[in-house]
């Protein structure tokens, strides 16, 4: 039983990669991240180079995954708990602890052994489960955003990432546009709101960026335009389509739940230090 480590994300899906595609909604943002390394590059995500690793159970199979992209947090999922005490002594000392995030029974072993650690949020998972738009629907239409949006698009990841305490990118914009997979909410040709959705990986869709400017907000149209661009995921053949909610926000899970999301797991974010 033993974590290995790379830099290296071919060498990280060669080990750990049938075990993240057996299964998909568990490994959501695992799938989405190296996926865009792969395409990418190793420092997509910030300066930094990433450290991806996995813990090989007794039987020799991969029964969990670390990916951390400096700036952000490490993730870990599918972790048994026997591998956290050895996880710690890998990399306990160093900054890759220093934010995790992590399903809720480890992040609380991980509490327990890493000094000064502090929850700074906790997200719920839902999927898909019988589409239901809202009825009734506010006014407008869905439509896809394109090239000529990018001013508003970008000031609008810019409001998500403020509101929700990520970092912006501008990829983002320019990815989604090229794709067509971001969804805007219009109303008398004004855009009101945005959802967007990753791409396909392993016939998986997670729906991400749902915001809309305070301005616009309490009228249905972040419950619109999520459902649109589910809707739109579904079109493309996912198989399942997810996301997640920061449980502090009863707004958003609310509206999740009455357009026919499911809760799947909860995960908390933890940090070290200040």
């Amino acid at each position: 039983m033993t974590w290995t480590f790379t830099d290296d994300v071919d060498v990280f899906l060669a080990a750990a990669g049938p075990s993240l595609g057996a299964r998909p909604v568990e490994h959501t943002v695992v799938l989405s991240v190296t996926g865009r390394l792969r395409r990418s590059g190793a420092h997509t995500y910030g300066d930094g180079d990433p450290v991806l690793g996995w813990w090989r159970g007794a039987d020799g199979t991969v029964a969990g995954t670390l990916v951390r992209t400096p700036p952000h947090a490490a993730l870990l999922t599918a972790v048994t708990p026997e591998a956290v005490g050895p996880l710690v002594e890998a990399l306990g000392a160093g900054p890759d602890l220093d934010e995790v995030n992590a399903d809720r029974d480890i992040a609380a072993l991980l509490a327990a052994r890493l000094p000064g650690c502090r929850t700074v949020q906790e997200q719920r998972l839902y999927r898909l489960g019988t589409l239901r738009p809202p009825s009734p629907a506010p006014e407008g239409r869905a439509r896809a955003a394109t090239r000529a949006d990018r001013g508003l698009l970008v000031a609008w990841v810019e409001g998500f990432a403020n509101a929700t305490g990520q970092s912006s990118a501008e990829w983002l914009v320019e990815e989604g546009t090229e794709r067509g997979s971001l969804t805007l909410w219009e109303n008398g040709g004004t855009p009101v709101a945005l959802a967007g959705r990753t791409r396909l990986p392993a016939s998986t869709v997670r729906v991400t960026l749902v915001y809309t400017p305070p301005e616009f907000r309490g009228r249905g149209y972040g419950a619109a335009v999520t459902a649109a661009s589910s809707r739109a995921a579904l079109a493309e053949g996912a198989a399942e389509v997810l996301l997640f909610t920061d449980l502090a926000n009863p707004t958003s899970n609310g509206v999740y739940l009455r357009i026919g999301y499911e809760p799947v797991a909860d995960r908390v974010r933890l940090r070290r230090g200040i």
